[in-house]
């Protein structure tokens, strides 16, 4: 069967070859942030000076022995690859082909392991062309998001090789990230604009998904965008509150986000200048991060929230490459949180094709990463949300646990770290924003319903701990309750759900 044209490839990746973004944003300085007075602390703190342009400083650079993820042995090309870890697992989403795989175009595998060096399970196909409407022949460049227990997949569809400014956006659904169903009645979800017809007819696609406060933020490369580069390199955002992006869309341009009726209206502002990239959103610093190719290997740019001010200078990860990088993320599309320095630390790894392979297209998929530090994160109460499931000092002499982005103050250090991931030796700054949700003092009275579930009386509300474990660590004495009984508590947050 025809493919898309090996030389379309190969175009784009030696275009995509370009440096940081040349769309600078009209008026830079972010609007003042008011002060806020603390309601953990009881003091008034000024908010920290905004983030403009901070050299990060980069640790524990790495890359896998070998391959990480590769279809079967007749697949030509592997590349494009989308990565979430995910109830402890790396799952892996990646644009090949397999002649199990009808029809003879691109393809979706799917593969999955505990490591991000490997070994991985055996690739098997998830997704492929739907023989008619846009994306008959061709489905590639995956992109997942979680919501709730639904995944999203947006994807690049093409219904030829001849792609002549026809490559578009779709978007399925799943409940297991394996057996998918296409969303919007099987029709597109973002077509190329036509502001620009160039030498490059390549479409909109290569788009990347982040979930972020009830919204879906989607970039995407449209060769025929008004802001794009000459060659067609550039980076659009379209967010809406709907995943199929029928309603509610808002398009990124340069007085920020506006309303728009349809997501084809002329593109006017590109946050980076390049092909096939992957973003993420970094809780601790407020801050995108956009992984996109350059001369010696994966460019990070990043954004503050607004898409007014780099709040960081870009930071290179090294190595070889022959296509556009799948960064490393949460089913919500956010950086992982580093377990020992949140607010300070975050990790920056992607996979990438790495050579072209003996049908002249990408494949060799290794990973590569680094460590940045230096984010001078948690300074606000958004940024503190990065810090759920941590303890910290109290002001109090006590232990604080951020949950559900509020605080439970713990009078005793045992107990706090029985519901913590980590236990910090500073308080951050932000957590002085959060507003103390109950205080757990030594002896306070626990009941146990029938199936052996304790939960701590706190203010007449019901606070799970799980185990009776807790409730001994604490001193308290245990009730057993009725169901009944145990229903009519009014309930607060379960503490053993980490």
């Amino acid at each position: 069967m025809s493919r898309r044209p090996l030389s379309l490839l190969a175009a784009l990746a030696l275009l995509g070859a370009v440096t940081a973004c040349t769309n600078a944003a009209a008026g830079d300085p972010v609007a003042a942030t008011s002060e806020k007075k603390p309601t953990s602390s009881g003091t008034t703190r000024k908010p920290p000076p905004p983030r403009n342009q901070l050299a990060l400083k980069t640790e524990n650079g790495r890359q896998s022995p070998g391959v990480v993820i590769a279809g079967a042995a007749d697949a030509p090309y592997n590349y494009a690859p989308a990565v979430m870890l995910d109830n402890g697992k790396v799952r892996t989403w990646w644009c090949s082909q397999l002649s199990a795989a009808p029809p003879g175009g691109d393809d979706i595998l799917y593969s999955e392991g505990t490591s991000l060096d490997g070994p991985m399970s055996t690739a098997v196909p998830v997704f492929s062309g739907s023989g008619a409407s846009f994306d008959a022949m061709h489905t590639c460049d995956p992109s997942l998001v979680k919501i709730g227990s639904t995944y999203y997949m947006y994807y690049t569809g093409a219904s030829r090789d001849n792609h002549a400014n026809g490559s578009a956006v779709g978007v399925a659904t799943s409940q297991d990230g394996r057996s998918w169903s296409r969303a919007n009645n099987g029709q597109s979800i973002v077509v190329p604009s036509g502001d620009v017809i160039r030498e490059n007819t390549y479409g909109a696609g290569q788009q990347s998904a982040v979930y972020l406060d009830g919204w879906v933020y989607l970039m995407f490369t449209d060769t025929t965008g008004l802001a794009s580069h000459q060659n067609g390199a550039g980076q659009y955002v379209l967010r809406s509150k709907d995943p199929t992006f029928a309603t509610g869309v808002e398009a990124l341009g340069q007085s920020g986000f506006q309303p728009v009726p349809a997501t084809n209206k002329p593109r006017t502002r590109s946050v980076v200048e390049a092909f096939s990239a992957d973003w993420m959103w970094i809780d601790a610093a407020s801050t995108w991060a956009i992984a996109h190719s350059t001369d010696h290997g994966t460019t990070v740019t990043f954004w503050n929230k607004d898409f007014t001010r780099h709040p960081f200078k870009p930071v290179l990860i090294p190595g070889s490459w022959r296509e556009g990088p799948g960064l490393v993320r949460t089913p919500q599309g956010h950086a992982p949180i580093d377990a020992a320095d949140p607010c300070g630390r975050v990790a920056l790894d992607v996979l990438r094709s790495t050579v072209d392979g003996g049908a002249n297209a990408p494949t060799n998929i290794f990973r590569f990463g680094l460590d940045a530090v230096g984010l001078k994160g948690c300074a606000s109460s958004d940024e503190a949300s990065a810090l759920n499931g941590f303890a910290m000092p109290s002001p109090e002499r006590t232990v604080d646990v951020v949950v559900g982005g509020k605080i439970v103050r713990f009078e005793r250090r045992s107990v706090a770290e029985k519901f913590a991931r980590a236990v910090l030796a500073d308080r951050p700054t932000g957590v002085d924003y959060l507003k103390v949700a109950a205080r757990v003092p030594a002896g306070a009275p626990a009941v146990a319903n029938p199936d052996g579930v304790v939960g701590l009386l706190i203010e007449n509300k019901l606070w799970v701990i799980g185990s009776v474990e807790a409730a001994t660590l604490n001193s308290s004495a245990v009730k057993q309750v009725t169901a009944e009984q145990w229903e009519r508590y009014e309930r607060h947050q379960d503490l053993s759900a980490r």
